[in-house]
């Protein structure tokens, strides 16, 4: 059975996600609020974010910061995209 929840980013019932994406609470707050729809668009803006600004994922600062635009993205006023950004027609 599907499972539907109130999606924070979207401000629908949508269907949830079958598992927490991450680990600890903010695994657990993502699973509880966020949609498959938006968690996909978060890894589509994740991607050009991690492209775009060349982070190093092995890097503590790329992770934070990273962990930071996702919770703008999901659950705030949303994450920018970098100044110089052109997307890809």
């Amino acid at each position: 059975m599907t499972r539907m929840i109130l999606c924070k980013k979207l401000g629908i019932e949508a269907e949830g996600l079958d598992f927490p994406p991450l680990p600890g609470e903010l695994g657990q707050k993502v699973f509880n609020n966020i949609s498959k729809q938006a968690w996909k668009q978060w890894l589509n803006h994740q991607t050009m974010l991690i492209n775009e600004y060349r982070l190093n994922m092995l890097d503590p600062e790329s992770s934070v910061f990273l962990t930071t635009e996702m919770d703008k993205f999901l659950f705030g006023s949303g994450s920018e995209t970098p100044p110089d950004y052109q997307p890809k027609g």
